[in-house]
């Protein structure tokens, strides 16, 4: 038998390789513990992270409640994150080529486009956040944006004024793409620095104008059971998860730059549950002392800086809103969907082309409804897309550490038919493991936006919704392993080789 040692090295195929594709040869690879812990606190100080903690108040917890939650998601996120990234370091291969290695060369398309169509929604989020910010700093100078006439339909909820810095705010993003991925490093390491002081200065306001901590933190949880605490708890927890379920994928995109294991682990380590508590922390504050001060919550950090008198504070504060967004938004929600649409079909796609992808339908999914009000953020778009993800990422690991033991043929990655091939290119297996993990959390899906009446759906299977991650995640791999292993030959197995199937 010919093993993986003695076996000729082939030559990439045309169609599943690209510059953008290729592994990242170890002398190029310049990320090191900083600039995984830069990603993480550029990443987190963003407004989509205050906006997490601070629609947890909203929804009713107390400050330590919501906090607790946000640290327990983000520890638990930080599992795959670290497992995946392991891949992305050892072999200097992003997210869609390591996926080929259990859904197939042509397979792993499907989970590459569905990743991909979730960042474009995160694109679309930030970007309007980003273009909002823009218009808050510009109508204190030019009142008349807030009076253009409409020229939308009433139908698409959206001002002239608003409409017009969002796309100005969108072309910026894409001009960065343009630059490429190393503006994007410089990008992450400048706001590294500067976010946290615009943070602070955050926090020093509402500590000053809410008479001190005492009275922000007094502020008592709003459930009136410990039922209705846990119903909240749980759905809010997979939420959190949720947040960053994304990256938990494509992190090879970013760790395939390593200089070392070391450096993606200590540097995710360090950088994600602290950054994400650490920041959060200055949401739950801020909202908290909105109550204190106006008698109600604002949950929205742009439209909190915009009741300030001063113009020059509210320019500094959405100028710094739109810098994390930035940064956060090319590094998060670009960087993974570019190379997932360049692993379509990478002798067409480039990865700026794949970024420009991105941005257009970014711009078609309606973001300003997507975030027009906390329980929609949490319970519909974090929640909901989380059970896409839960079972991808079930299914890679499973097959990473279970049954391939951490090894890969690297170049049969870029064959058609070297030995993830399986059946024309589709590994049938994973794709029914991916749609069974996913059915059990579509009724829930469907009552949360309103599809279904949630009282005539099964309570058992309604309730798989609030935990839609950790369920496509579990059942997904656990299937995905039954069902290779009626395919399993135990030399072929030791030796890295797949029977095709």
């Amino acid at each position: 038998m010919i093993t993986p040692s003695t076996r000729p090295t082939p030559a990439a195929d045309p169609g599943l390789s690209s510059e953008d594709l290729a592994p990242i040869a170890p002398a190029e690879r310049r990320w090191g513990t900083g600039n995984y812990a830069a990603l993480w606190i550029s990443m987190s100080l963003c407004i989509p992270t205050y906006m997490l903690a601070s629609s947890l108040i909203e929804g009713g917890m107390n400050w330590w409640q919501a906090l607790l939650t946000i640290f327990l998601g983000n520890s638990i996120v930080l599992i795959p994150m670290l497992l995946n990234g392991r891949a992305g370091a050892k072999y200097g291969i992003p997210f869609p080529v390591l996926a080929r290695a259990s859904f197939g060369v042509r397979g792993a398309n499907i989970p590459a486009l569905l990743r991909a169509l979730i960042a474009c929604g995160w694109f679309g989020i930030q970007t309007w956040i980003g273009g909002y910010a823009l218009y808050q700093m510009a109508v204190l100078w030019l009142p008349a944006l807030a009076t253009l006439p409409a020229v939308f339909p009433a139908s698409w909820a959206l001002a002239t004024g608003p409409a017009i810095t969002f796309v100005l705010f969108w072309a910026l993003n894409m001009y960065v793409v343009h630059l490429g991925v190393e503006s994007i490093r410089k990008l992450l390491m400048f706001k590294a620095f500067f976010l946290p002081v615009a943070a602070l200065a955050l926090l020093w306001w509402a500590i000053s104008a809410g008479n001190g901590l005492g009275p922000i933190l007094a502020q008592p949880s709003k459930f009136t059971s410990s039922a209705a605490f846990w119903a909240f708890f749980f759905p809010s927890l997979t939420g959190m998860v949720g947040f960053w379920a994304t990256l938990s994928l494509n992190i090879p995109d970013f760790t395939r730059y390593a200089t070392s294991q070391r450096a993606q682990l200590v540097g995710q380590a360090l950088g994600l549950p602290t950054s994400m508590t650490v920041f959060s922390f200055v949401g739950v504050v801020v909202t908290s002392a909105t109550f204190v001060i106006y008698g109600k919550t604002i949950w929205d950090p742009v439209v909190l800086a915009g009741k300030f008198d001063s113009k020059l504070l509210v320019s500094v504060a959405m100028l710094a809103v739109a810098l994390s967004t930035l940064a956060t938004n090319i590094a998060a929600n670009i960087v993974s969907p570019a190379n997932d649409f360049a692993n379509v079909s990478p002798e067409r796609i480039s990865f700026k082309a794949g970024g420009y992808i991105t941005g257009v339908l970014g711009l078609l999914i309606f973001p300003w409804k997507l975030i027009a009000d906390p329980s929609g953020y949490i319970f519909t778009w974090l929640v909901g897309y989380s059970g896409l993800l839960g079972p991808i990422g079930g299914i890679m690991l499973a097959d990473y550490y279970l049954l391939r033991k951490e090894h890969l043929n690297v170049p049969e990655l870029y064959q058609y038919q070297g030995q993830y091939a399986y059946r024309h290119g589709y590994n049938v297996r994973a794709i029914v493991a991916l749609i069974l993990g996913i059915l059990p959390n579509v009724p829930g899906f469907l009552a949360a936006i309103g599809v279904l009446d949630k009282q005539a759906i099964w309570p058992g299977l309604a309730a798989l919704y609030d935990y839609a991650w950790f369920v496509g995640f579990c059942v997904s791999g656990g299937i995905y392993l039954l069902l290779m292993a009626q395919e399993q030959r135990a030399p072929a197995w030791e030796s890295g080789e797949i029977v095709k199937l």
